[in-house]
């Protein structure tokens, strides 16, 4: 305790300071304890014994000294105590009466009070255990709650309990045997619960890939019906604007489109995947179940990835790529709903690992195939599986470029198909012309393909000037058209129009016209089917419009656009000189034949001076055999190719007959012979000029004809029978008369001509003046002509 400070007193009466001190503590009522205790301490119990005998004397002296100064007030004050003592001494009593009384009360109310706080401290403690049974019993129904939360499998509300004992309950358990066991128990329930989640989220890995093909089956399924909508409104559009084209305008186009949500056909159910992640996210450990969830979803893309090697792939690519679909419509909806499980980047090498993968199955699994149904199947898969993903955001492009590099060889394919195909058709061709007994037939013959000569429906039985290989081969075509536009559809290009009408070029020039022109230059061919495969020819040559217009639209072009820009195939050039061609091997067997009815002049009689009036035999022959082609001609050739068929058959025989004057088996030759051959021109010339006018080709051929074509036939005969031959000589009427004729053949014919007195060449005593002058002039060309040579 702190002292006072002192003050400094003067020592009277050889009193020391420190009874000076002790005597002020003394007066001032202060604790003298510390003092005393101080003395002891220091060992001077006398010391301090004396000073207080000191300031005992000094206080009595005090005492005396104040008494006798005030001792009358302090008689009187006796005198008042002592009153006052009888007073207190009464009190006294009083008080002690009561005091009994008092005790006596008290007694009995502190008996009581020491019950009552007796009971105070029992009812705290039953309060208090109370409390804590209170809080023992709701721990325990917590962890109760809590277990049966776990055995149910509801792990969540478990999770929220322990945290709720945890954060609330745990640390003012107080039994601390009850407070370990829980601490203990409280990680044992969170490992049960995350391996019972675990194994949950195990079995839905299992349940979600055995339900990826079905989900990718479901999801392509429904590419392929918006596709096919898209086409069906698409060709719907096309035939309005046609309509509209061909100013129609009653015709409306109305398009309803059934919007289908995808989400709510797919059924994919994620739950327990949601439930797994929330249940980790609460126990802290997030990222140890991304993890899980990545590693294991990438073991089973990496197990989807692999083909079967026991099933062909014709047979299982449906199945693997819907797998696939399915793999990746799953990832993409855990990316967007789950949260975060999966982040953006971890999908992308989800997809570039398949996407890879798909790409070397299919480059290596098309290199084995030999066939176009086989490639097209597949590929059309491909397709809309890529269309299937696309829409969920991946990245389809090498894909389909995949699927781009492989155009080649299915087109190499379907060529090759098709060339078995067009052999099939000329081989079991009869190169006759098709006869049509229906409506229906010629529909699907004739106007399906665009082949008709007019827009009136023709009378039936109708005869085509085509054989059945024409519309045949048109099929076949047109097939090439739709594989090709089947395969290049819905791949890198939108516009692969060009493409199209390349391949099928190379299928008209390849193949076609490449086997066309093997048959026409086979040695097995006669003139009919020689003149049926140039008309066909023609035929094709003008279906070639159809292709192109075929190709338009299947390929989505209007075909108003076509049409306006002419567009057409380069096949159509090759095929024009194709059938010239066919013309060339028609004439070349007409010829033939007009060469075995030319051979008979061999049986004119050259010298004989009798005059075939009739003309000779042979020439009827070639001309029931020239009516014979040229009407066979007239019904399936066109005016053009008739003509060139015309023209070059007489020609021929126009040569032949200068030929029989040439040749070596004719050695002399009368002027009987020379009126007989005349006769047999003019009979030909007459049914030239009568063919030409009556199959109409005077209209388009104003400036020629058919009997044009036997001028030097016709300038031979007249020259030989000519009063004046030797006007030959004569440039200006040899460029008049005799422009077709050869002045060494006409030299080498006159020397052939019969000079004899009996004929009509003969003397003048024999003959007349004019046969003379004749013979004479004859004489003077052959000399003029020697002398020219």
């Amino acid at each position: 305790m702190d002292v006072k400070p002192k003050r400094k007193i003067v020592t009277e009466n050889g009193d020391t300071g420190e009874d000076l001190v002790l005597a002020t503590l003394i007066s001032n009522g202060d604790d003298v304890g510390p003092l005393v205790r101080h003395a002891f301490e220091m060992g001077r119990p006398e010391s301090l014994l004396h000073q207080l005998k000191n300031v005992v004397k000094k206080k009595e002296t005090e005492i005396e000294e104040l008494c006798k100064t005030h001792y009358e007030e302090f008689i009187l004050a006796v005198d008042e105590l002592r009153g006052v003592l009888v007073d207190a001494e009464e009190l006294k009593c009083d008080l002690s009466s009561d005091n009994f009384r008092l005790q006596e009360v008290g007694s009995v109310l502190l008996i009581k009070l020491e019950e009552l706080l007796e009971s105070y401290a029992i009812k705290k403690n039953v309060t208090e255990a109370v409390k804590m049974s209170k809080n023992c019993v709701m721990v325990l129904e917590l962890c109760v709650k809590c277990n049966s939360h776990v055995s149910e499998g509801r792990f969540y509300p478990a999770l929220k309990t322990i945290d709720l004992i945890e954060k609330n309950y745990l640390e003012k358990i107080p039994v601390k045997a009850l407070r370990m066991v829980i601490e203990q128990r409280i990680p044992v329930i969170k490992s049960h619960i995350e391996k019972r989640v675990c194994s949950k989220f195990n079995e839905w890995l299992v349940h979600i890939r055995s339900s990826a093909k079905d989900i990718g089956q479901t999801a392509i399924g429904h590419a392929a019906s918006v596709r096919q909508r898209d086409e069906e409104m698409l060709e719907r559009q096309r035939k309005a604007e046609e309509q509209n084209v061909m100013g129609l305008d009653e015709f409306s186009f109305n398009l309803e489109v059934e919007e289908v949500d995808e989400e709510s056909v797919l059924k994919i159910d994620l739950t327990p995947l949601y439930r797994a992640y929330h249940i980790h996210n609460c126990l802290g450990i997030p990222e140890q179940f991304r993890d899980y969830y990545y590693k294991n979803r990438m073991l089973q893309l990496n197990s989807d990835l692999q083909i079967s090697s026991v099933q062909p792939f014709v047979e299982s690519y449906q199945t693997f790529l819907a797998q696939i679909a399915g793999f990746f419509i799953v990832e993409d909806r855990v990316l967007r709903t789950a949260g975060g499980l999966l982040l953006a980047e971890q999908v992308e090498i989800m997809w570039e690992t398949a996407l890879a993968k798909m790409i070397s199955v299919l480059d290596e699994q098309f290199s084995h195939m030999d066939s176009t149904t086989h490639l097209l199947l597949v590929k059309d898969y491909v397709t809309l599986l890529g269309s299937t993903l696309r829409q969920y955001g991946y990245e389809v492009g090498p894909l389909l470029e995949a699927l781009d590099n492989c155009r080649d060889k299915y087109h190499k394919l379907l060529l090759e198909e098709c060339r078995e195909q067009i052999v099939n058709v000329l081989a079991h061709d009869s190169y006759e012309q098709m006869v049509l007994k229906k409506d229906s037939d010629y529909e699907t013959n004739v106007l399906l393909f665009n082949l008709q000569n007019s827009d009136i429906m023709p009378a039936f039985p109708y005869v085509a000037p085509f054989s059945s290989m024409v519309p045949d081969s048109c099929r076949i075509v047109r097939s090439f058209i739709k594989g090709s536009v089947d395969y290049l559809s819905h791949g890198v290009y939108a516009n692969f129009y060009d493409v199209v009408k390349k391949y099928t070029d190379k299928l008209l020039i390849d193949v076609l016209n490449e086997i066309l022109l093997n048959t026409i230059q086979s040695s097995n061919i006669g003139v009919s089917q020689a003149m049926q495969i140039a008309a066909n020819i023609s035929v094709l040559e003008r279906a070639c419009d159809f292709f192109v217009r075929n190709a338009a639209q299947l390929c989505g072009i209007p075909v108003r656009s076509v049409e306006r820009t002419q567009a057409c195939l380069t096949a159509k050039v090759v095929l024009k000189t194709s059938r010239d061609a066919a013309y060339l091997a028609l004439l070349n067997l007409v010829n033939n034949k007009l060469d075995e009815y030319m051979a008979l002049t061999e049986n004119i009689k050259w010298t004989s001076e009798e005059i075939a009036e009739n003309g000779n035999d042979y020439i009827n022959e070639v001309i029931v055999y020239l009516d014979t082609i040229m009407s066979t001609a007239q019904q399936i050739l066109p005016l053009d190719s008739l003509y060139k068929i015309g023209c070059g058959a007489l020609e021929h025989i126009s040569n032949s007959i200068v030929s029989a004057f040439l040749s070596d088996s004719v050695k002399r030759f009368s002027p009987a012979a020379v009126i007989g051959i005349n006769t047999d021109l003019k009979m030909l010339e007459n049914f030239a000029e009568e063919r030409f006018h009556g199959m109409g080709l005077s209209e388009v051929y104003k400036e020629g004809s058919f009997r044009g074509c036997l001028i030097e036939a016709r300038q031979l005969i007249n020259l030989l029978s000519s009063s004046q031959p030797e006007n030959f000589m004569n440039p200006v009427i040899r460029e008049r008369n005799y422009n077709a004729l050869d002045y060494k053949k006409v030299s080498t014919v006159c020397e052939k001509f019969k000079d004899a007195p009996d004929g009509i060449f003969g003397s003048l005593a024999t003959r007349n003046t004019k046969q003379s002058a004749k013979k004479k002039s004859m004489d003077m060309l052959k000399k003029r002509l020697k002398d020219f040579n």
